[in-house]
């Protein structure tokens, strides 16, 4: 029987597994590190894992610290490509007392555009200082970040499809983009600024937060915490 969200309720198995990095047990634990670190606060930020074509995702309306591998969703990448309405979205697991994160079109984009096997979004309130910091320059010095000859960028690849670091002399630089009133809606800009930015892993996103992606969990989180 299909649940209103159209998901299968008999796919709970999708997120059951002793394994502790299966994705429905890594993001909860994620959240709850984040949580810690303060780049989530009470039901703000989120993460989403690909594994092949299945996606799993963290639910809106949790609190991000007591989060359980029970409140994951799970969709098919591959159905949202074929689907006309990307708004409308087909979960083959969805929990039954919350809903879809307002993320997961940004989660998909990276997905689709830079084949992320994992994609963070916090609301550390670094990455929200750095882009009033920015604001401060005036319009048209305000839509990048950019810094070299620190240590801290080793630890971002120099782009798609390219292997290798950053070096400490070499320039990272990250595009901001304008928050908007619904989340999703930064879809769009999000996309726009990795096809001007290719090389990128992240993207701020001023008065907000930032979101970060990596081939796998590891190189996000190792990039998110940078």
């Amino acid at each position: 029987m299909a649940s209103p969200s159209g998901s299968n309720d008999s796919n709970d198995h999708l997120v059951q597994s002793s394994n502790p990095d299966h994705p429905a047990n890594l993001i909860p634990s994620l959240c709850a590190k984040f949580w810690t670190l303060g780049w989530v606060t009470g039901t703000g930020g989120g993460a989403s894992i690909r594994e092949d074509d299945l996606v799993y995702i963290a639910p809106s309306g949790v609190q991000k610290e007591l989060m359980k591998p029970s409140d994951i969703y799970v969709l098919s990448l591959a159905a949202q490509s074929q689907s006309l309405d990307k708004r409308k979205r087909v979960y083959l697991r969805s929990p039954p007392n919350y809903k879809p994160s307002q993320c997961t079109p940004l989660f998909l984009a990276a997905f689709t555009k830079r084949n992320a096997g994992c994609c963070i979004h916090t609301h550390s309130h670094w990455a929200v200082l750095v882009t009033l910091i920015l604001e401060t320059r005036g319009p048209g010095y305000d839509r990048e970040f950019r810094i070299n000859n620190i240590e801290q960028i080793k630890g971002f690849g120099k782009g798609f499809e390219k292997s290798g670091n950053l070096g400490y002399h070499d320039t990272l630089t990250i595009p901001v983009i304008e928050n908007t009133a619904q989340e999703e809606d930064l879809t769009e800009f999000l996309e726009a600024a990795m096809d001007k930015y290719p090389d990128t892993y992240a993207v701020l996103v001023r008065r907000h937060g930032v979101y970060v992606w990596g081939d796998n969990v590891h190189k996000a989180k190792t990039m998110c915490e940078r």
